[in-house]
């Protein structure tokens, strides 16, 4: 679990392996853009979605990926970010 309260605050990545399913968990009071990203290396990390308010979110990994979830713009409050696999 992570509380996100600053631009660019990111939770810790996660692989997930190739055909398997994650979910994201975002609650909390807060204004912010949240952006669910993906990476290969960690390096370059690429937009996959973007949650403004709480949600259940689950996906499912084609190949293997690493997953985080990053504040990419931040007003106020505390998004609270579980992410599971």
């Amino acid at each position: 679990m992570a509380n996100l309260a600053a631009v660019n605050a990111t939770t810790s990545p996660v692989l997930v392996q190739g055909h398997d399913t994650f979910d994201v968990s975002v609650s909390g009071t807060f204004v912010a853009s949240l952006t669910v990203q993906r990476s290969k290396d960690q390096t370059t990390w690429f937009d996959v979605e973007v949650i403004t308010a709480p949600a259940q979110k689950t996906g499912v990994s084609g190949s293997a990926w690493w997953y985080r979830v990053i504040a990419t713009s931040y007003t106020s409050g505390t998004a609270v970010v579980d992410f599971w696999k």
